[in-house]
């Protein structure tokens, strides 16, 4: 028989070491700060060495604690899918994936009904949220991370890279002042998507890039969600600046349209990341399947 310390123990130390703070762990566990303080001296008593030490700076690992946290969060990521995998049969199953609202709603959610007819026994929650999600605390099986990758802790695999391209209303290329190049740009509002991080094309970058002076890259309307600026571009409010994986569904449709071909290339792309061991789950594993093939035939319409 395996000789363990207190369960109760081993997960305060996982908690309080992912947050760095008694109270915080208290907080996500249901306890007070006093108890996982308790439960800190019953472990660090059973084992004969501190795990915790306090500096200017606040609550710090010690050398030990430091190399057993990593361990600690993969062997409950283990116990959940465990416990998942001994549920699997009884009732219908769920998949909970963490995406930012914009990805949600204009490129995730009008492709689901394909996974539904796939597997109809399997939910998928969507938890839409600006926040990266902390696996460690949240109830969420995979997520959706646009960035530059290097998810330390995760498994993290590339889904699909990302262009800017500038968008319209169709009806802003005719008529008085018709949208055609982008010297025209003078002319129309421009929708600034102030969601994006640095490093993202904007409009004062990108008409510098192009060399036009005659339009003001810092005026027009802002919005702090990319789907917002869409569909104020949808509603002919002026020219956007979409990613090109938000936009399709409303190009397609020709509810947008692309006035001048100028694509911007961008280093960022889309991440699916997930702990190691929400792999083993047959319905996360189906549904990150889903999501890569979902993303290659995106690619492959371009």
């Amino acid at each position: 028989m395996r000789k363990l310390p207190p369960l109760n123990a081993l997960r305060a130390f996982e908690a309080a070491g992912r947050h760095l703070s008694f109270s915080k762990a208290a907080d996500e566990l249901a306890v007070t700060p006093g108890a996982i303080s308790q439960q800190m001296r019953i472990l660090e008593n059973w084992l004969g060495t501190p795990l915790f030490t306090r500096d200017p700076k606040g609550l710090q690992l010690t050398e030990a604690g430091l190399a057993a946290l990593p361990q600690m969060r993969e062997g409950f990521d283990r116990l959940a899918a465990g416990t998942r995998l001994m549920q699997a049969g009884t009732g219908p199953s769920k998949v909970t994936v963490s995406v930012a609202p914009s990805f949600a709603s204009k490129w995730l959610v009008p492709r689901l009904d394909d996974f539904q007819q796939q597997r109809p026994e399997t939910d998928i929650y969507v938890h839409a949220d600006m926040e990266i999600v902390d696996f460690g605390s949240a109830d969420v099986d995979v997520a959706v991370r646009f960035g530059r990758g290097g998810y330390d802790g995760l498994v993290s695999e590339r889904l699909m890279g990302e262009t800017i391209v500038p968008v319209c209303s169709p009806a802003l290329t005719k008529g008085q002042n018709a949208l055609r190049s982008p010297e025209d740009l003078a002319h129309h509002t421009l929708i600034h998507d102030d969601s994006d991080k640095d490093g993202m094309p904007n409009w004062e970058m990108w008409l510098r890039a192009a060399g036009i002076e005659a339009a003001s890259g810092t005026r027009g309307p802002r919005f702090n969600q990319s789907s917002l600026a869409i569909e104020a571009a949808v509603a002919g409010k002026g020219v956007a600046l979409a990613r090109y994986a938000l936009a399709v569904a409303d190009l397609e449709a020709a509810r947008l349209v692309i006035p001048f071909a100028h694509e911007t290339p961008t280093d960022f792309a889309y991440w699916l990341v997930y702990p190691e061991a929400k792999a083993v789950l047959p319905d996360v594993s189906a549904f990150t399947g889903w999501l890569k093939a979902e993303a290659e035939r995106s690619l492959q319409a371009r």
